[in-house]
């Protein structure tokens, strides 16, 4: 019986159980937004953006940098080499494309 409750207060993103009035819990995502450089354009609607993080190592406590690679989606094939662009996230586009070039 207390199962049932809880799954009764339970809301999910797309909205199909309704949350009770007496709490309001809404389940909402956030967006992840990174910044990186352009690494490569020679794919059409897409680039290859190196994104640069700045870690502390657990055991040695020596800080590093950390370079990730994403493929995004570029629409418009806006973005060249060397070119500083924020990307976001989205649903999977291709196998490897999980994020989308955002102009400013």
């Amino acid at each position: 019986m207390n199962k049932l409750n809880l799954q009764d207060k339970i809301t999910t993103s797309n909205g199909d159980k309704a949350s009770s009035a007496s709490n309001g819990v809404k389940k909402t995502t956030k967006t992840k937004m990174l910044k990186g450089k352009v690494v490569s354009d020679k794919m059409d609607k897409t680039v290859v953006v190196a994104v640069e993080d700045f870690v502390k190592h657990p055991k040695y406590g020596k800080f590093m940098v950390r370079t990730k690679k994403y493929k995004a989606h570029d629409p418009e094939n806006k973005s060249k080499v060397g070119a500083t662009v924020f990307i976001k996230e989205v649903r999977p586009i291709s196998k490897d494309k999980c994020y989308e070039v955002i102009y400013k």
